[in-house]
């Protein structure tokens, strides 16, 4: 099986209503780099793809056979805090402070001006999780 570079075995695909708006949180609020845009007829986004860390994320503006729909993510970062205050800073509301968890993660959530949640985690024990 092939699998395109930056790209996982399950890669989210965000359907989001002003996709422009959206893919400027990813790039300006998570720190992703958008790598791939392709335009519909109208200028709308039909595909864009954003890099954030090791994975590729695509985004299309909704429509009504695709509606919006919002998910949770969980985003692996090299410093919690900081990225969520560039998330709030650019939009987002505060689902959960930041804090450290039990699990060995710095963690904090945040729901993104689409109605997405990111529980943006920071990983502070270099073990794997255990029961």
């Amino acid at each position: 099986m092939y699998i395109p570079a930056g790209f996982g075995t399950v890669t989210p695909y965000f359907f989001v209503a002003n996709a422009e708006r959206f893919v400027a949180f990813l790039v300006n609020g998570l720190g992703g780099k958008e790598v791939l845009r392709s335009a519909r007829p109208d200028g709308r986004i039909a595909n864009a793809q954003v890099v954030l860390g090791t994975s590729t994320v695509m985004v299309s503006e909704s429509s009504s056979k695709y509606p919006p729909m919002p998910a949770s993510y969980y985003l692996y970062v090299e410093d919690a805090d900081a990225t969520m205050r560039s998330a709030i800073a650019n939009g987002a509301t505060v689902e959960m402070e930041v804090g450290d968890m039990p699990y060995g993660d710095r963690q904090g959530g945040v729901k993104d001006p689409h109605g997405n949640i990111w529980w943006v985690s920071q990983r502070i024990v270099h073990e794997p999780y255990t029961v």
